[in-house]
């Protein structure tokens, strides 16, 4: 391209840009318009005739590593729309969130004129150092964009034409560009048009693949208004975990959300309060009327078994789910959490699914036991040492807890036993932002979120003079009660979580009897969720079969253990002939009822009859 050009396109975006304010029509869109200013503060040339920068190899496989999974399955839709616009000499890229092409497909017959205009792998396109093109500008606006011929900023792109849309994460953050240029094309920018629609389907293909893929061991809800394109082409993505906190939505079902409650509902109980999600049994396609939209339900990969008398999700209980809320919008704006409750209550599962749910979510959530760490070792774990410091200390030296939750956030459990000297240090860390290690001739400077949670009234240990005061007011920003497990009204949601972690812990798969559920209903849980924990485990450990009855709980809750050698089939022998039929045929009720030699009606009704749950199963009528 000659100086003539430059000269010219130089002059284009001045005048251009003297103008924007009082012209009544402009001959760029007026993002462009926003972009070039910016590109102006950026001190870009737009008269340069130079290409972009080019990564190092080296370089490049850094950047691909860092996003690999990412890139293996975007990799289909990339060729799928290159296929698609191959004729037209169009080739695709697509680059991380730095800018930098990553991915690129292109026919190898004009490989080498596109390399020559500045389009390969492991270029990099950003506003301040290219002006404006496509990528750089979704980089900046987060919005699709063509960018077309002298669109472009710089002298060196105005031949090319682009069109880019955003890829963004399941959290809802801008992951990736994607990307269709060409270097000839008509004059006309309305003749890219359907490149650029082709352009944001592909990219909404990736996210959704993406999503699905990251989403593996949540509960998923597909759904789309026509139900044939629920599973090929989902319209909105929704994910949440065990306890029905939202983990992920796709950009659709963020807007979605936002435009029925002004705001992302933290669990999927407030998210679709008035629509009756399906069960967890079923996985077929739904229609929800208030939503208008039919929906499928995926289960999470790693949930070995879902109890017979669950839900996909179980209501919170309503002082927990108000707690979770108004604990993650403090915490978001930076605010130490305090939170309280009784010993085994289930404050550090709080602080976790705190921590899930806020803006730290993908940094290191670090929990310290304050009360379970020796004195005398307590200072070197939170704040860490230098080789050397001490006699027998690791010879290279140790990154205390307080560095290692850099970036994210540190929970101290039982907080209100820490000793008085420690308050001190802490308080220091916490006012400074900054730690020293043991040995240490600099401090380090670190970033961290504080959630503490104690059984104890602090303050009360604050006017025994155990708990400094100072201390006391840094770390209770806000305060949030958390109910004992006996007055909890998601007693029947926690039991079927609980029990399915043991059954993905030992690799066993469990259910429970009526009578068995009622006793774990209805006992006082003194010991709250570590008790609860502790007799399930229990009865996963002695049950002889699949199916945990009240013989198999702890004789600590309150029930009779039956005599050793004595099973509840000597007072049922029907009941445990047809347990044992269902657990030799790995619960398949056809298999079972041919080895007995009942029609399975029969053998339905009979399992109704004993009260046998079925592994994954619900009720038979």
């Amino acid at each position: 391209m000659s100086s003539g050009y430059s000269k010219a396109h130089n002059e284009h975006v001045s005048r251009v840009l003297r103008t924007a304010q009082s012209a009544p029509t402009l001959p760029v869109p007026s993002s462009i318009v926003d972009s070039w200013r910016r590109s102006v503060l950026h001190q870009v040339d737009p008269g340069s005739l130079q290409g972009p920068r080019v990564l190092e190899a080296h370089q490049l496989n850094e950047h691909r590593q860092r996003i690999d999974d990412f890139l293996r399955l975007a990799g289909d839709e990339i060729g799928r729309l290159h296929h698609r616009v191959r004729d037209a000499d169009y080739c695709v890229m697509l680059t991380d969130t730095l800018g930098c092409t990553v991915d690129y497909c292109i026919d190898s017959t004009i490989k080498g004129e596109y390399r020559r205009a500045g389009i390969d792998l492991g270029t990099c396109w950003t506003e301040d150092e290219e002006g404006t093109t496509a990528v750089c500008a979704v980089l900046v606006d987060k919005q699709p964009i063509t960018v077309h011929k002298h669109d472009h900023f710089r002298a060196a792109f105005i031949g090319n034409t682009c069109s880019a849309a955003p890829v963004f994460s399941p959290s809802g953050e801008l992951f990736a560009v994607l990307d269709v240029s060409a270097i000839r094309s008509p004059d006309d920018r309305r003749s890219q048009h359907l490149i650029r629609q082709m352009v944001i389907q592909s990219a909404a293909e990736i996210e959704n693949a993406y999503f699905m893929y990251s989403t593996q061991d949540l509960w998923v809800l597909r759904a789309h208004a026509l139900p044939g394109y629920v599973d090929s082409q989902p319209q909105f993505l929704f994910a949440w975990d065990s306890d029905g906190v939202i983990q992920a939505l796709n950009p659709a079902a963020r807007r979605l959300l936002i435009q029925r409650h002004g705001r992302i509902p933290l669990t999927v109980q407030e998210a679709f309060a008035s629509a009756r999600l399906p069960n967890a049994s079923d996985d077929s396609v739904h229609y929800l009327p208030t939503l208008d939209l039919h929906v499928r339900l995926k289960a999470p990969r790693r949930s070995t078994f879902v109890p017979a008398t669950s839900k996909v999700v179980e209501a919170l209980d309503p002082k927990v789910a108000q707690a979770l809320e108004l604990a993650v919008r403090v915490k978001d704006r930076g605010l130490p959490v305090l939170i309280h409750g009784e010993t085994g209550a289930g404050k550090e599962h709080f602080a976790l699914q705190l921590h899930k749910a806020s803006k730290r979510k993908d940094k290191p959530f670090v929990a310290v036991n304050c009360a379970a760490i020796p004195e005398n070792l307590i200072e070197s774990e939170l704040f860490g040492y230098t080789a050397g410091a001490f006699t027998g200390a690791n010879s290279k030296g140790m990154r205390g807890l307080l560095q290692q939750a850099d970036g994210g956030t540190l929970f101290l459990d039982e907080i209100g036993d820490m000793p008085l000297m420690l308050q001190t240090r802490l308080l220091r860390a916490l006012s400074e932002g900054e730690v020293s290690p043991l040995g240490a001739s600099r401090p380090q400077p670190i970033d961290i979120q504080v959630v503490c949670a104690s059984h104890r009234d602090l303050a009360v240990l604050v006017e025994q003079g155990s708990f400094r005061e100072d201390l006391y007011f840094r770390l209770s920003g806000a305060r949030f009660e958390i109910p004992p497990l006996r007055e909890r009204t998601d007693k029947l949601a926690l039991i079927n979580k609980l029990l399915d972690e043991e059954c993905e812990r030992s690799g066993e798969r469990f259910g429970l009897s009526d009578a068995g559920l009622e006793v774990l209903l209805n006992h006082s849980w003194p010991g709250n969720m570590r008790q609860l924990h502790h007799a399930l485990r229990y009865a996963c450990a002695v049950c002889a079969g699949q199916v945990i009855g009240v013989q198999d709980l702890p004789t600590t809750l309150g029930v009779s253990a039956p005599a050793i050698g004595v099973e509840t089939a000597v007072g049922n022998p029907e009941r445990q002939a047809l347990i044992d039929a269902l657990v030799r045929n790995r619960w398949k009720p056809v298999l079972a009822a041919q080895e007995l030699g009942i029609s399975r009606a029969t053998l339905y009704r009979r399992v109704n009859q004993h009260g046998i749950h079925m592994p994954g199963k619900g009720s038979y009528n």
